[in-house]
């Protein structure tokens, strides 16, 4: 009786870099390559006693006491120069082939069914679906995160290299495609169609490399927000910064984790997704979404990942189109599946 492999793992198939801040005038984008970076710099505030009190903290006397003890904190901050209104934010993207088929499995049989089914979705149903949602998620901006909110206006520019050469070159304006939905509007579909044909010969076959710059419009002057670090060793508390944002050098930076994550928010093919005012939630085995702490893909709904890829695999019965869709999209974000001894 086949079982799911112990070793079972796929590397990531859309491979973004960081992105890299940089800033200018809007009007000067044509120029953008030039401009100048935006650096992290730290600053230090003065802050209240604002969180919830309980019990004795509550008591007048000693609330009265505390407010006269400032909360000192340093913090990092990156913004615009007074004389910039746009944030330049630009990466580059590989779309990798092979998409579906394992860089690691210790059971041959386990494989070869893989591999067949992989084919078959493949040729019957294809990676159309797929590399349209992942274009129409460069193409608003989505990655921008926090940046993109409050833009008066997105800009996003792809472009497509092949041979050292540029094969395709697509603008779009970011604030004229939802983040709620993948339709787009008739005046967009040709450049939207272009680039979710090459997303798509890079999946099927073919490794594409794309370089995309997006230009966000939020003021002269205005704070912009790169990726915010992890400190794990917390050491001592005293003279430690509260917020350290990410940087190359001094410029900062969005991790390229944090673009994958926007990149793969595609799903809406959950339980209740196609009428859930969330939208998409990004490709995760059991529908995570951390915001919220709620996952929506639970396995006694048998919508999870790992139900349904045992059942397409171990015992033949092909999930519905739509959870087909994602199951390849968790392939295509990659991870270890294996199945414990």
């Amino acid at each position: 009786m086949l079982k799911t492999a112990s070793v079972l793992a796929f590397e990531r198939k859309l491979d973004p870099s960081d992105g890299l801040f940089s800033s200018g005038p809007w009007d000067d984008r044509e120029n953008g390559d030039a401009w100048p970076a935006v650096t992290v710099r730290e600053k230090s505030v003065r802050g209240t006693i604002s969180h919830r009190l309980s019990g004795k903290d509550q008591e007048p006397a000693k609330l009265n006491a505390s407010i006269q003890s400032p909360n000192l904190q340093a913090v990092d901050v990156a913004t615009l120069p007074n004389f910039h209104d746009t944030l330049r934010v630009r990466f580059t993207l590989r779309v990798l082939d092979g998409a579906g088929f394992p860089a690691a499995c210790n059971s041959a049989d386990y494989q070869a069914r893989l591999n067949v089914i992989v084919a078959k979705y493949a040729s019957k149903v294809g990676f159309a679906e797929l590399a349209r949602r992942y274009a129409h998620n460069l193409a608003n901006g989505r990655f921008l995160w926090r940046n993109r909110i409050g833009a008066e206006q997105v800009e996003v520019r792809v472009r497509h290299f092949a041979n050292d050469e540029t094969s395709g070159y697509w603008i779009f304006n970011g604030r004229h495609l939802s983040l709620r939905n993948f339709d787009a509007p008739a005046e967009m579909e040709p450049a939207l169609q272009g680039l979710t044909q090459v997303i798509e010969q890079g999946l099927s076959g073919r490794t594409v490399l794309l370089e995309v710059d997006a230009y966000a419009r939020v003021g002269e002057g205005q704070e912009v927000y790169p990726s915010q670090e992890l400190i794990l060793d917390r050491g001592i508390k005293k003279g430690r910064k509260s917020k350290t944002l990410y940087s190359l050098g001094s410029v900062a930076a969005l991790h390229s984790q944090k673009i994958g994550n926007a990149l793969r928010t595609i799903d809406t093919w959950y339980p209740d997704g196609d009428g859930s005012d969330l939208g998409p939630i990004p490709i995760e085995p059991y529908g995570s979404v951390t915001t919220q702490g709620k996952a929506y893909r639970q396995p006694k709904m048998k919508a999870d990942f790992y139900t349904l890829l045992s059942e397409w695999v171990l015992n033949g019965h092909p999930p519905t189109r739509d959870n087909q869709h994602f199951v390849m999209a968790m392939l295509i974000r990659g991870g270890v599946f294996g199945e414990k001894d």
